[in-house]
């Protein structure tokens, strides 16, 4: 039977905020453009660049940099490895100077607000987020590229949308959660064990993981940058950031220097129920703060879903004494299975399927993974990550004002606790008598999302983008 491969490293990708559909994507789809101009003909031979936003990409573009991200993607930078801090002088000078470094080799005439067109009652058929990147060269030829970000920073070029359905042949090949299933029983195998040896067809085991925990300490500094920045967030909401106060009362102005003291400061400060639900909140906070302000973040499986697996992981370092390596390693990669499956049977998008797709996918990612983290069997773990989603579905996508800071940072605290309780519930439950399966739920959030209306699928043309009564001038 034909199937997806994905990768661990595709659902778990190191980028900048504040969305992996509107910013990242984008990012990716320019950087894909450069190449193949680059190839097809050579920088040096383009005279200027414009591009056509659509949908969703449009609607909500300017509260989700989509314009900066196709501005830093023509020039070459690398979302991975940009310095955050030069983003905006960046963007600066470009709109100063009307023109752009190209590849980062060559200078071409380029103003945003005349090159970036943002149409915002046009839409195209494949997907909500379109964009076309319209290339001339100086012998006047024109080229035309368009692409669609599918959600979760995957791309895909119109007209190759079939180069997304890999040929790759994985040992153990999975499209639902009953594959992965059947596989776990007849191997016995865990769906860590699993998941680690489909990745060896990309790579070796050692560089998988050194590669794994690297996407945690991606996590981990963003969540602790998180704690300890104070001030708004941009946009023109002037929403304040939370994390800061909140890490500042839990931790009683205790000293610690770095990441490893923080952690222990915590730990020393008790495990009643009231203090782990602050903290769980707390970090969820500090990550999705830190993705608001276009900061580094690990897309789990999206950037807007970015702070619910970070929270339920350092939740399981902290109280679960889950602080080897070896278990973060397994907590990312039944994670991961588990958000391949969404994205497979159902989206990731939350233009395609409002924010279900986004926070109740992570949600479930994480119920999962705790799960089997704390010696649940793999039929628990899949009842954990369904009785998360069950609760998350026809969950809408309405962003105050396009940005991903109302209600987004406080669903990403929800999205945690409820991860928390679905695996409480079924490591206590048997799996054998439950009702509904997570290929069932998977089904469910697809013709949810094909049912639910578009004004609440990141278009903020509905829900709370609309029923807000703020000044909504600067965003």
């Amino acid at each position: 039977m034909p199937h997806e491969a994905i990768s661990v490293l595709d659902m778990f990708k190191i980028g900048v905020g504040p969305s992996s559909s509107h910013t990242l994507g984008p990012w990716k789809a320019a950087l894909h453009c450069l190449k193949n101009i680059k190839q097809q003909i050579g920088l040096q031979h383009i005279a200027s660049a414009s591009v056509l936003l659509y949908g969703s990409l449009a609607k909500t573009g300017k509260g989700h940099g989509t314009d900066i991200a196709v501005i830093l993607g023509l020039c070459g930078e690398n979302p991975e490895t940009i310095d955050v801090n030069s983003i905006t002088p960046t963007i600066q000078k470009i709109n100063e100077n009307s023109s752009l470094k190209l590849g980062g080799e060559v200078d071409i005439s380029f103003t945003p607000s005349k090159d970036i067109q943002f149409l915002y009652r046009e839409s195209l058929p494949f997907h909500p987020n379109g964009m076309t990147f319209l290339i001339t060269t100086k012998g006047g030829k024109e080229i035309k590229e368009t692409y669609f970000s599918i959600g979760g920073g995957f791309i895909v070029q119109e007209g190759q949308e079939e180069e997304k359905k890999t040929t790759l042949e994985l040992p153990f090949p999975i499209n639902t959660a009953d594959d992965l299933l059947h596989w776990c029983m007849k191997t016995g195998m865990h769906i860590y064990d699993v998941v680690l040896e489909n990745e060896s067809t990309w790579r070796s085991e050692i560089e998988t993981k050194e590669k794994l925990l690297k996407i945690w300490h991606t996590m981990r500094e963003c969540m602790y940058r998180g704690c300890h920045a104070q001030g708004e967030l941009p946009g023109g909401l002037r929403v304040k950031r939370r994390a800061f106060d909140l890490n500042k009362k839990l931790t009683q102005n205790k000293a610690y220097n770095n990441y490893n003291e923080w952690q222990q400061v915590i730990q020393q400060g008790g495990s009643s129920f009231q203090y782990i639900l602050d903290w769980v909140s707390c970090f969820a906070l500090a990550v999705n703060e830190e993705n608001a302000s276009f900061g580094r973040v690990v897309t789990a499986p999206t950037n807007g879903a970015a702070g619910v697996i970070p929270a339920v992981l350092q939740y399981y370092i902290v109280f679960c004494n889950g602080n080897t390596e070896e278990q973060i390693i397994r907590f990312i990669l039944t994670a991961s299975e588990i958000g391949s499956i969404f994205k497979k049977g159902a989206t990731i998008s939350a233009a395609m399927g409002g924010c279900q797709a986004e926070i109740g996918v992570s949600s479930a990612m994480a119920a999962a993974a705790l799960t089997e983290c704390l010696g649940g069997t793999q039929k628990q773990a899949l009842m954990a990550a369904e009785i998360s989603m069950e609760h998350h579905l026809g969950l809408t996508c309405d962003p105050i004002g396009g940005l991903v800071q109302i209600p987004c940072i406080e669903r990403n605290t929800m999205g945690a606790i409820k991860a928390i309780t679905a695996s409480q519930l079924a490591l206590q439950g048997t799996p054998d008598f439950a009702k509904v399966s997570l290929d069932n739920v998977v089904k469910t959030m697809w013709e949810t999302a094909l049912d639910m209306s578009t004004k609440y699928k990141e278009t903020a043309d509905g829900g709370l983008a609309i029923n807000i009564p703020l000044n909504l001038s600067e965003c």
